[in-house]
């Protein structure tokens, strides 16, 4: 009875939200040109759990490159209306169309010159008679079985928010980066805004042999840098191979006699490399699809080939970038 129920809940509102397709229509397009024309805002507004839904409508807008932000329409009328100019968009969340404390507030908000796009489920309702555009949010049915509770209604409030938001993001062109600089304190802000640079090892943190020393001298240094593997380079700086602790056991089943081979018996010839100003997911990225099998670490070069330092992926865990 109760998983049942909860699956028709679900198959109720998705249908609803499905029957908003053919909505998407010349009114949806006007109401993001409107919204890119403006010099302003985009204001929310609603009560009880259209306000809610408001709250997050706005939030989405605002970390997705339109400014906006919610007014309670009941503190509107108590002075919070001087939030709104006249360059400003006003988007009104009312199912019925007749909320007292939004529809009181209709009448202000055109004297101050602001432009009013409405969602409701009724089209002859007081604000949708009285908004520039109408955006069509009805529902066949609640999925509360009561038929009382705001449940697909809402939802479907809130997927129409959802194409709002997507709509102008893509006029807009809003990029990772710029997504990147809303969220910089979460772990998505450290995905795409952590580069290489801020996270790899350099100076004497990196593990560095020059070409010719041998197997036992790269070994001291992995083992010192605690890296799990040394770069090679030539005289000038220029890599030309790395080491791994996995390469030097390898190595082991021969006998110990190679320790003092070379390191240019055993090393990686021409290993994957990134550069610093890559982002830290790119370098996680080459880890993952190296062939024949993913790898912990990678040198860092510059410009012309030079070792200039390491990561490895536990500077990408600590960061949150995995």
């Amino acid at each position: 009875m109760i998983i049942e129920q909860a699956r028709q809940v679900l198959a109720t509102e998705s249908a609803a939200i499905l029957a908003l397709i053919p909505r998407i229509n010349d009114q949806f397009a006007a109401a993001v040109n409107m919204i890119l024309e403006g010099n302003g805002r985009v204001i929310i507004t609603g009560m009880g759990k259209s306000g809610l839904v408001g709250k997050k409508i706005a939030a989405t807008l605002a970390s997705t490159g339109t400014p906006a932000f919610f007014l309670h329409p009941a503190e509107g009328i108590h002075g919070d209306l001087g939030m709104v100019t006249a360059n400003d968009v006003v988007v009104a969340l009312s199912y019925s169309g007749e909320t007292n404390e939004v529809v009181s507030i209709l009448p202000v908000i055109r004297r101050i010159g602001a432009r009013v796009i409405v969602m409701t489920g009724r089209e002859q309702s007081t604000l949708a008679k009285n908004a520039d555009i109408f955006l069509d949010v009805a529902v066949e049915k609640e999925a509360c079985p009561l038929g009382l509770a705001p449940t697909a209604s809402t939802t479907v409030t809130l997927a129409m928010g959802d194409a709002l938001a997507v709509a102008l993001l893509s006029k807009r062109k809003f990029t990772c980066e710029d997504f990147a600089l809303f969220h910089p304190g979460g772990a998505l802000g450290r995905k795409l805004l952590l580069t290489v640079e801020n996270v790899m090892h350099t100076g004497n943190e990196s593990p560095v042999v020059k070409a010719g020393s041998t197997i036992k001298e790269a070994l001291f240094v992995i083992t010192a840098k605690g890296l799990g593997a040394t770069a090679v380079i030539e005289a000038d700086g220029r890599l030309v191979g790395i080491i791994t602790d996995g390469d030097v056991r390898r190595s082991l089943e021969a006998g110990n006699d190679f320790l003092n081979k070379p390191v240019e018996a055993v090393m990686t010839k021409t290993p994957r490399t990134v550069t610093q100003d890559k982002l830290a997911a790119q370098a996680l990225s080459l880890m993952e699809k190296n062939v024949p099998r993913p790898i912990t670490v990678l040198p860092v070069v510059d410009d012309v080939g030079c070792a200039i330092g390491m990561i490895h992926l536990t500077d990408l865990l600590r960061q949150g970038v995995v």
